[in-house]
Order: structure tokens, then sequence, then C-alpha cells
């Protein structure tokens, strides 16, 4: 394949860089934030997809993000490579803090005691319990994960569309102050 590594990464290594990226996690964010501002489209539509990977990302089906992302997304009117772009916020930094304020509001909200339904066998993982025996973590964080969700979408909202706004207006003056920029009608050959 094209653009392979010729040495493959040891597990150690690749572990670390889940958790640590190489160039380290400013880089990231800039990168990540350089992607989202030079999307074409309308500034609400970037906004748009965005906030709905930040609502997805609040839910506790994580193999489901990016596809159901992108599904509201096509659904609200969203751009979808925003929508992608923005389940990123649900990392395995973010996940432990998002999964505990979940479960915990989704047990206020329930009405119940907010205390973890069931003990891990040793020998068994988490992907081998059977969705009754998950399906009492899951409901309160299903629950939470709505308002949460929605709140943190329009808090994200707001700030990218202006960030875009503020981005195409600039490339746009970039664009148009280069000499012979004027467009096609201006030269007529």
């Amino acid at each position: 394949m094209l653009f392979q590594r010729r040495k493959k990464l040891a597990l150690t290594e690749r572990l670390r860089a889940l958790f640590w990226p190489r160039r380290g996690w400013r880089r990231s964010w800039q990168y990540m934030i350089k992607r989202i501002l030079r999307l074409s489209g309308t500034p609400h539509a970037i906004a748009l997809g965005f906030a709905a990977g930040v609502f997805v990302s609040f839910t506790p089906f994580i193999g489901l993000h990016v596809v159901t992302a992108v599904a509201l997304a096509w659904i609200i009117g969203g751009n979808l490579i925003a929508a992608a772009l923005g389940t990123f916020i649900g990392n395995p930094l973010t996940f432990p803090v998002m999964w505990a304020s979940t479960f915990q509001l989704g047990n206020w909200i329930l009405g119940k005691a907010a205390a973890v339904p069931f003990r891990f066998n040793e020998t068994k993982s988490v992907l081998n319990e059977s969705f009754e025996v998950l399906w009492p973590l899951i409901k309160p964080m299903a629950v939470a994960g709505i308002p949460m969700g929605i709140i943190f979408a329009i808090a994200c909202y707001f700030p990218v569309r202006a960030l875009v706004v503020v981005y195409q207006k600039r490339r746009r003056q970039v664009f148009n102050s280069k000499p012979g920029a004027a467009g096609p009608e201006a030269n007529p050959s």
C-alpha cells in the first residue's frame, strides 16, 4: 500500500501514540482546528456538523459515533466531514470524565442510586458480557447523554461558527488581494 511504514510500530509504541501523540496534544489540536476551518461550506453547515459530532460523542455507543454523527449531520444539513471531526471530542482523555458524568447524571434523572450495577468477572472482559448485564450501566449513560450532548453541542456551535466566519473572510481577503485574482470576468481572452 501507498504511505505505509516500512517497519511496523511495536504494540507499546502504538499504545503510547494513542494516549500521547508523537508531536504532542497541542499540535494535534491545532491540526484539527485548521482542518475544520479549511472545510468548504457555509459557516453554519460546518458548525452544525461539528456540533452533531460533539452531541454524538456523549452517547455510550462508541463503535457507532462516526456513523451516527454523519447520519445526524446529513439529516440536519450539517457538514459531514465536520461531524466526523466533531466526534474526536470523545477521546481516551475525555471519555472517563464523560462516562462518569453521564452515568451520575443519568442515575439522578432516573432516580436511582449511582452505584455500579454489577462487578466484572476478572476472567471475562466487558465485551464478553451479555447485553442484559451491561444494560443497567448503559441506560443511565444513554439517558444523560442527550441533555449533556445538547449542552456541549450548543457550546461548541457558536465558537466554531465564529472561527469559520473569520477564517473564510480572511481567506477571501488574501485571495482578492493577489494580482490577477479578480476572477475570470476581469480577463476576457
